[in-house]
Order: structure tokens, then sequence, then C-alpha cells
């Protein structure tokens, strides 16, 4: 017990835990495994004042007509025998007997050591979850430990185990053990496994914080993401204003040559990365969430569902801007429904040719180029 606190000294130093909190869970252990082995009803404690442990079972004085006597022998001594030791000893004073735990058995040492280990780990792990718990979000670097058999990725993140699963990684994407990674710190938990970090590179938040890191003005609140709407490893696009009338978001986003917005999009295997203007008038944000698609009109309604209100838009353009507004694969348009929350719905105009005019084609295409121009009254 002498050496105890060396021990706590050392485990705290190498663990990274703080003094108080191992006395602490050196404490409970002892007192654990003193009841389980020793008596279960005595009353035990631990005194560290003089800079070791010593554990000391705790005995109240009664007088020898006392019924606590008899109800709780285990923690009480009558009168007469404790004046045997200690004549000034009264009723309601409480004697400290110390016990060494050299009388413990091999088998309650091993558990003392087994507690010690779990409430280490557990103390451990309740330290690192609350930093990882506010570190949600932001973006964490690690070194790939391992792939198994469903493709999900085990990480070593500052001595910390974090998991990528497939369904979080980027479609096309691999690993290999030895490899160095970014992603996004989505959740933190606990397990039957211990403290569990989930990283994703999917989410809509990844690309939000590469953002932050390589555009200086959204990092310093000169330029706000108003919105980002991704289908990972393909195409993305951001709504983005400027609070500074000096600063061109979408040019500021970018960068010279576009080499902010390509090593954001390296990062993500080569993702395309649309930058679009954001409004406050819905109609015009929709239209900038379709380009590069003209626009001709938009008119807004609202159905009523069960649990919500869809937001309806019904998009007026020409026949030959429909398929730039839907994009390869109609990529374009779900990115702009998820970038705006609205159910975009495409009215095409049919192209118009005046009545009046016959319509020419041949030989007579090629007279009408060639028909003189007449002369204007100013030249005359």
């Amino acid at each position: 017990m002498e050496k105890i606190l060396d021990i706590v000294e050392l485990i705290a130093y190498e663990k990274g835990l703080s003094l108080e909190m191992v006395k602490e869970v050196v404490k409970n252990s002892i007192l654990k495994v003193a009841k389980n082995t020793l008596d279960a009803q005595a009353n035990f404690m631990i005194d560290d004042s003089n800079k070791d442990f010593t554990l000391l079972h705790v005995v109240e004085v009664c007088a020898d007509d006392d019924p606590k006597l008899k109800q709780d022998p285990t923690n009480t001594l009558p009168l007469s025998k404790a004046l045997q030791d200690d004549p000034s000893l009264k009723p309601n004073d409480l004697v400290h007997y110390e016990i060494s735990l050299k009388d413990m058995k091999r088998g309650a040492v091993n558990a003392l050591f087994k507690d010690l280990e779990y409430n280490i780990q557990r103390s451990l792990e309740d330290q690192y979850f609350q930093k990882y718990k506010g570190m949600l979000n932001t973006i964490v670097r690690g070194v790939v430990l391992d792939v198994d058999k469903s493709q999900n990725t085990f990480v070593e993140i500052e001595g910390v185990q974090a998991v990528l699963a497939l369904r979080n990684r980027i479609k096309g994407e691999s690993f290999k053990v030895g490899d160095t990674l970014r992603a996004i710190l989505k959740n933190v938990r606990f397990s039957k496994q211990g403290l569990i970090l989930e990283l994703s590179r999917t989410t809509p938040k990844f690309l939000e914080a590469l953002l932050h890191l390589e555009v200086p003005e959204i990092a310093d609140k000169e330029i706000e993401i108003m919105g980002i709407a991704r289908i990972p490893g393909d195409r993305a696009k951001l709504a983005l204003r400027s609070h500074n009338a000096q600063i061109d978001p979408i040019g500021a986003t970018v960068g010279v040559r576009g080499t902010r917005i390509n090593a954001i999009s390296k990062e993500l295997c080569n993702e395309s990365i649309d930058c679009v203007h954001y409004h406050e008038v819905p109609e015009i944000y929709i239209a900038n969430a379709l380009s590069p698609a003209q626009i001709i009109k938009i008119e807004l309604s609202q159905t009523p569902l069960e649990d919500k209100v869809q937001k309806n838009a019904l998009v007026t353009l020409h026949g030959d801007q429909k398929s730039k507004a839907i994009g390869k694969s109609g990529v374009n348009v779900r990115l702009a429904c998820m970038l705006t929350g609205y159910d975009i719905d495409f009215d095409v105009l049919a192209p118009q040719t005046p009545k009046d005019t016959p319509v020419k084609s041949g030989l007579s295409m090629l007279e009408s180029l060639f028909k003189p121009t007449p002369k204007s009254p100013l030249n005359e």
C-alpha cells in the first residue's frame, strides 16, 4: 500500500489521466475487493492523508446496552472493550482499524488488478468521449489499421480506433493498411466493445469542413455557405453569399484558375463541384440552382402532406434548355431539389414559327442570303 501512490502517478502519466481521477478509481476498486473478499457488511474507508493508501475498518463505539451492538455487530464495538485499548474513548466515537491487503488471497489480488484495469479503461474512454464529442462535424486524420471483409476501414486517431463504414465511403475509393485518410467525425458512442468513433466522407459536412480549410474567406465568415447538396463521388452544388461587397463568393471559392475548388475535388475523388449564388427570393434561388439552364418563369406552390408541407416549383423553359436543367442521369435537377428544398417540375415551351413567313429551304434559302439590301434614304 505504501507504493500504491507511485503506481497511481505512473498510470496517470502513461494514460494521460488526472491524478485525482486515477486515485478515485484505485480507492473504489480496493473498497470493492475488500468488501467482496473480507466482509461485505464491513464499513471500509481509504485514508490517503499521509501520501499513501491505508485500508481502514471504521467501527463505532457504543454503550454496552446499545441495541446497535446486536443489529450491526460488524461495525460496532462495546464501550467496555474499547476502553481496554484506549481509555479516552466514549460512546459514538469512531475507531479505525487498519486492514492489510496481505491478508487477501491471490484470487482477490487478481480481482483487484482486473477491476483496476477495467475502471481505468472506462475512465480513459469517458475522457476520450468528452474530448471527441466536442469534435463532432470536424475533420480528423488517422492511419488505416485494417480493412475487413465487409470493406469497413478501421483507423487509428490519437490512440483511439475509429471506423469508416462502407456506406460512409465515397463510391470507388479504397484504402489499404498504412494509408493516411481524412474524414468527418460523424458520431461518438459507447458499445459493448467500448468507445466507437464513426467517420464519414460522404456527408455534406465533410465538404463544408474542407471549404473552411481551403477558403480563408469562408473561415473568416466573409463568405457564408447557405446550402450544400452532394451525390458523393459524382457532383455537388454549393449555395454561397458574400457579406463583403468587394468579394465575389464564387470567384473566391473557386480560386485562381480553380486551384481551391480543384484541391477539394481531388480530396473527394474528383467530385465535380458547382458554385451558385444564394438569393432570398426563392424563384431566383431555384433559377441559379438549375444553372447552366436558362429559365423563363418559375411558379411556386405548396402541397399539404400528412406530416409536412411539400414545396413545389413549376419551371418554364425552352425545349433546348430542358436537358441542361435535368443534367446527365438527372443529377443537376436532383441536386437543385436537394439544395433549395423544392420539388421541381418542368413546363417546356413549344418553338414558335411566324404564321405568315414561309419556311425556306434549298435554293430559295441561298437566294435570300444574297438578296440586295434596299438603300436607305439617308444614303441617296
